[in-house]
């Protein structure tokens, strides 16, 4: 995008997980993966440090797939944009220098072009050693890097017509949804809500929210998303709804790769999806994991009970055919939910995009009736994707995996019929 290029809007609308993808909001990588090391990885919530180069050859493949499927926002241009309105620009400024505790940028940041700004509320700041040695030898940044922003499923979540901007579990992604609040408000003007302040104590994020249909969420609660910001949707919705029913399915605080819902639940289309086997047969480390169906009934909450997603999925007139992650061997099922093999993200109904590395998963996916197309013939022009009523695409990533987060993590849909 060139400086002076305006980007073309479009309405927020996402009633479902499944529905043909119209437009959908990336980040690509940027130079703020390369400001981890292995002493500041864990607090980036990573469990490694990853190689740039690398990335940006996998990355590319992955989103010029969804280039191909529709129109393809991306944060820093709109941002870039953005930065050309003094109100937004003062707020993500301020607000920014607040949240990093380096208030003494902010004069500073403001008097920068849209671009550099916009780059450095993403990348970082780097202290300059001479105004701030102490500092200086505890951190190479005045401002932090986000070195998650590339799942940009996390921080906001299309719900209908409206963007849940959700709150982080964790200070270091904290500032990602101040960047997602004017994005929606300010350039797609569209109604974002929030209950969930930072002394409330509830928590969502979006991984663990899943549009199942026009009147049900699916939602994880786990290390990441807890009760109290789970009733904060019932609440809302029990309001505004005569009928709305949340299926909400506790997940285990360890390892990191159970951190939301989608890394063991995702929707393949309108009747199939994947899953991680031993969350239907609570097995392992879901043994004794509750799933359970909150009932908003012309204002009135309950809850029932139900043995696994898929009965709770029936019960709220979803019937689900599932497809193994990792097939039928328990061994292979574990090595690939690890390398998100249970994230897969619908560009409409039986229409998917997920990791080429899972291979029984593909296979599984095979099996149940989807072609498998490679994202680099896709890619090119050599397949075209419009041919095929039920498709995955596989793009190879071996360094994307290890960031704990699959293509659903990756993308945040704006628009679907």
């Amino acid at each position: 995008m060139t400086e002076n290029t305006k980007i073309d809007k479009t309405t927020v609308n996402v009633a479902s997980e499944y529905g043909h993808l119209n437009a959908v909001l990336l980040h690509r990588p940027g130079i703020e993966i390369e400001r981890m090391t292995p002493g500041n990885a864990g607090e980036a919530l990573f469990s490694d440090i990853l190689s740039k180069h690398i990335v940006d050859k996998e990355y590319a493949a992955f989103s010029g797939v969804l280039e191909k499927w529709c129109k393809v926002y991306y944060v820093e241009d709109l941002l870039t944009q953005l930065m050309d309105n003094d109100d937004v620009r003062q707020y993500l400024v301020a607000q920014s220098c607040k949240l990093d505790d380096c208030e003494f940028l902010a004069d500073q940041l403001m008097e920068h072009d849209s671009r550099q700004l916009a780059r450095e509320l993403i990348e970082g700041v780097p202290y300059h050693a001479d105004t701030d040695p102490q500092r200086f030898e505890l951190s190479r940044f005045s401002m932090k890097p986000l070195y998650n922003l590339f799942f940009t499923r996390d921080a906001s979540s299309s719900v209908y017509d409206e963007v849940l901007i959700n709150s982080m579990s964790f200070a270091v992604r904290q500032r990602e949804t101040l960047i997602y609040r004017v994005i929606f408000e300010y350039f797609f003007s569209t109604k974002t809500f929030c209950g969930l302040d930072a002394d409330s104590g509830a928590r969502t994020e979006g991984g663990d929210v899943q549009v199942a249909s026009p009147n049900l969420l699916c939602i994880g609660e786990g290390i990441r998303t807890n009760r109290k910001g789970i009733m904060y949707l019932a609440e809302k919705f029990a309001k505004e709804r005569p009928k709305f029913n949340i299926l909400v399915q506790e997940l285990p605080h360890k390892p990191d790769s159970f951190i939301h819902l989608d890394m063991v639940h995702t929707f393949l289309g309108s009747h199939q999806l994947m899953v991680y086997p031993p969350l239907l047969d609570k097995t392992g480390l879901f043994a004794g994991k509750s799933t359970t169906r909150i009932v908003c009934d012309n204002g009135n909450i309950s809850t029932e009970e139900y043995p696994n997603m898929l009965e709770g999925l029936n019960a709220c007139g979803m019937e689900m055919e599932p497809v193994l992650c990792g097939g039928f061997d328990t061994w292979y099922q574990d090595r690939e939910q690890w390398h998100s093999g249970a994230n897969f993200f619908a560009l409409g109904d039986g229409k998917v995009i997920g990791y080429e590395r899972n291979e029984r998963t593909i296979d599984a996916l095979a099996h149940a009736g989807f072609a498998v197309l490679d994202a680099d013939d896709v890619c090119s022009g050599k397949v075209e994707m419009k041919n095929y009523d039920k498709f995955v695409v596989a793009f190879k990533a071996s360094e994307l995996p290890r960031a704990g987060g699959g293509a659903r993590c990756m993308t945040m849909p704006i628009n679907r019929d």
